[in-house]
């Protein structure tokens, strides 16, 4: 159950400073090449990357929560 937790809070610092670096670094830039006005290349790859890391980071983070709801009902489970 520790280790769901250590996996919890990393991946959900991940996940914030990704979205903080992805604000901070290019804000107003759409992870994708076709967009209405032109976009600098650079600045698409990094938003795209940013939004990889930011979904991984979600994910993991939304996976290690279930395993510790589910390690706390079946605790709740088998003490009654």
């Amino acid at each position: 159950m520790r280790a769901a937790w250590k996996v919890f809070c990393l991946f959900t610092a991940v996940l914030v400073a990704a979205i903080g670096l992805a604000h901070l670094l290019v804000p107003h830039i759409v992870p994708v090449a076709f967009a209405e006005e032109p976009q600098p290349s650079w600045a698409v790859m990094t938003a795209f990357f940013l939004r990889a890391i930011e979904l991984i980071a979600g994910s993991v983070a939304m996976i290690a929560l279930a395993v510790i709801a589910g390690g706390l009902i079946r605790r709740r489970v088998l003490t009654r």
